[in-house]
């Protein structure tokens, strides 16, 4: 074995060239990888003894992407697309073998060998348009020459990550390696065959079939288009791709090739880029908490208890099943047990169905939920989440009794989204063990958990927390205590402008229309249809809520809500509700009609206004937290950066100035000082 340098070895096993890449943790793409692997490619293209090569990573996983921390710092001896052109143009014929993860670039350098293997446990992507960003490394080139132009926007607009079974499927990998340890030996065995067979190596750009066939078919992309539009609408990255696939199908490559460096520079200077990316850092800095030390000691958490089995109870216990801990599942009555149970059955049986869980799976999961009438099961939880009726006196009640059954270290949290955890907290013996974990429904799916960080919360419970929401495969962001927290208090202000619109003519679905069109997923009346309108009847100081509620409207759960409902759940503005609208307000909905941009500015700037009071009183750590939590929690587009980040580009002082026009006096000092100041929420 020769040391090529630090990560890189070199050995001639066989005939055969191998080089090792070894760059913990995930062998990101490094000027350090680029050289070792540069230099270790000239020196065996350089000896005789090797007939072909074979690149294979040491450790977890493959090149796993780029290494962000290194970028612009150190200036590998050839860039990445000289790289490239360095690989692919081997005399000898080149195989990569997989396993892990390959990823982005990792994938990208992949795809310049002339053959892949992979173990059946790898996984890859081009995960880059979830950051606005497109395959920058000739991926949209390359890609469809070997998939289709399908299947590679498949892959490319979502993001998301292949089985090794799925791309072998589509001819991204050549080969599956006969077993997890294996992959070496195969991979070797397989360049020997390469070089057997005495054929030249096959560069993925000369391939043409696929995109010649795509290209015989004049509709393809229109149809392409058509399946993507409600997806990508208003988005630029994926408008970006489609332009790339294009080039890649009309050819030649050169020219496809000048297409997606034009277009990547185009969209990584771009707003949208620079927000999700802002969105992507916020998700990480949310979990760095000031003064909590890094290397403090963290509480076990094995066993899990959830007392309620509604909806919430259910989807959280289906979180803590789903990250393998044992959940203890405790109701009052026989009857709402037996309903819990059966909706956890139906919801992971759906899984299953949807090939995100196989029976095994489930089975196991299943037999991990132990179901009780009897609080006294939970004594020797870790954890106890309650997820009951959302009533102060209830909840206090609850903690009290917890706190004679559960062991004096155990954690218990609360799940409400409303309540002062404060006050929950001091009816529980040990206080400082409380903490609030608000989930958001439907709870298995929804990433953003908000950690409500109580007045005695012990810095231990909250770090504990912190980790375990990463295992649940939740987003954590910490608030502290204040009526909603962070994601409901900032919908309460937009709910109230909204009604204020209904209140004066404007149409319920034109106000959702607008929200759409902005880029959330439904409007605030549809949310509140959602919802329940009788959980939303007690806040509404316009009226009309109580009064749909009282006529037996009380959304999409009761048949119906400002919206009718088909049985698929499609809304149409109801006849019913617009006339208790218009009798309680003395208004006709549709009466006044506003552009989508003026009703944008009235929901949105006092949004933008109680962001900066939770900020000024602490409640938030800071802006990027607010843009994880409006972003994750009920729908801010991402591409937008999330409020605060929005607010940033738009501009404080056109927000004040819109406020005090709307005739709202009471401003946050917060943003009126960075307004006069011409500075921002997020100024990193």
């Amino acid at each position: 074995m020769a040391a090529i340098s630090e990560g890189t070895d070199l050995t001639i096993e066989d005939g055969v060239a191998v080089i090792t890449l070894d760059y913990p943790p995930v062998n990101a793409m490094s000027p350090a990888l680029m050289d070792g692997l540069y230099d270790a490619l000239t020196a065996a293209l350089a000896d005789d003894g090797a007939k072909a090569i074979v690149l294979i990573c040491a450790g977890r996983t493959f090149i796993a992407g780029a290494d962000l921390k290194s970028m612009g710092k150190v200036k590998p001896k050839v860039d990445f697309f000289g790289l490239q052109e360095a690989v692919e143009n081997s005399a000898k014929p080149t195989v990569a073998a997989l396993h892990g993860t390959a990823l982005g670039g990792g994938l990208e350098t992949a795809l310049t060998f002339h053959y892949r293997i992979a173990t059946p446990s790898a996984r890859m992507g081009l995960p880059e348009v979830t950051l606005g960003l497109l395959p920058g490394g000739g991926g949209t080139q390359r890609l469809p020459r070997i998939t289709g132009a399908e299947a590679a926007l498949e892959l490319m607009l979502t993001g998301k990550q292949m089985t090794a079974k799925n791309a072998l499927a589509i001819g991204l990998i050549d080969r599956i390696a006969s077993g997890e340890d294996s992959l070496r030996a195969d991979a070797i065995a397989f360049a020997k065959e390469l070089a057997a067979s005495g054929k030249a190596p096959q560069r993925i750009r000369d391939i043409e079939d696929k995109v010649a066939a795509d290209r015989a078919d004049p509709g393809l992309m229109d149809r392409l288009r058509a399946k993507w539009a409600r997806k990508i609408a208003g988005l630029d990255a994926p408008q970006a791709i489609f332009r790339c696939v294009e080039a890649a199908l009309k050819g030649p490559w050169e020219a496809g090739l000048a297409v997606e460096r034009k277009e990547f520079q185009g969209v990584l200077n771009g707003p949208q880029s620079a927000a999700l990316r802002h969105i992507f850092m916020a998700e990480r800095a949310a979990q760095k908490i000031p003064g909590l030390a890094p290397d403090l000691q963290q509480l076990p958490v094995r066993k899990v208890g959830v007392v309620g089995a509604g909806t919430m109870g259910g989807g959280i216990a289906m979180v803590f099943l789903g990250a393998g801990l044992p959940v203890t599942l405790v109701e009052t009555t026989q009857e709402a047990l037996d309903r819990g149970i059966a909706g956890i059955t139906k919801t992971l049986n759906q899984q299953v169905e949807r090939g995100r869980l196989k029976p095994e799976q489930v089975a196991a999961q299943l037999s991990a939920l132990a179901p009780t009438l009897d609080p006294g099961a939970l004594a020797d939880a870790d954890l106890v989440v309650e997820a009951i009726f959302e009533n102060m006196s209830v909840k206090k009640d609850l903690f009290a009794r917890l706190g004679a059954i559960v062991r004096p270290d155990a954690i218990l949290a609360t799940n409400t989204s409303f309540l002062n955890v404060d006050e929950i907290a001091g009816a529980a013996p040990h206080p400082e063990r409380v903490i609030g974990m608000h989930f958001f429904s439907p709870a298995h799916i929804m990433r953003l958990l908000e950690v409500v960080r109580g007045a005695k919360t012990a810095d231990a419970v909250l770090a504990t927390v912190l980790t375990l929401a990463r295992k649940l495969g939740k987003a954590p962001a910490v608030s502290g205590v204040c009526h909603g927290f962070i994601a409901n208090r900032i919908l309460g202000a937009r709910q109230a402008p909204a009604n204020h619109l209904v209140s004066q003519g404007v149409a319920p679905a034109a106000i959702d229309a607008a929200s759409v069109d902005f880029g959330f997923p439904m409007g605030p009346f549809q949310m509140l249809d959602l919802a329940g309108l009788d959980v939303a009847a007690e806040a509404d100081t316009s009226g009309v809520i109580p009064r749909l509620v009282t006529a037996g409207r009380r959304g999409q759960k009761g048949g119906g809500g400002f919206y009718d409902y088909d049985e698929k759940r499609t809304p149409t503005p109801s006849p019913a509700a617009l006339a208790i609208i218009a009798e309680v307000t003395g208004q006709r909905p549709g009466s006044k009609q506003l552009a989508n941009d003026q009703i944008m500015t009235a929901l949105l700037f006092p949004m933008v206004n109680e962001g900066a009071r939770i900020l000024e009183e602490g409640i938030a750590l800071k802006a990027s937290d607010i843009d994880l939590v409006t972003v994750l929690g009920f729908g801010f587009p991402a591409h937008k950066g999330g409020l605060m980040f929005w607010a940033d580009a738009v501009g404080l002082g056109a927000i004040v100035a819109g406020l005090k026009a709307a005739g709202i006096a009471d401003i946050s000092p917060l943003l009126e000082k960075l307004a006069g100041e011409g500075g921002k929420f997020n100024a990193g």
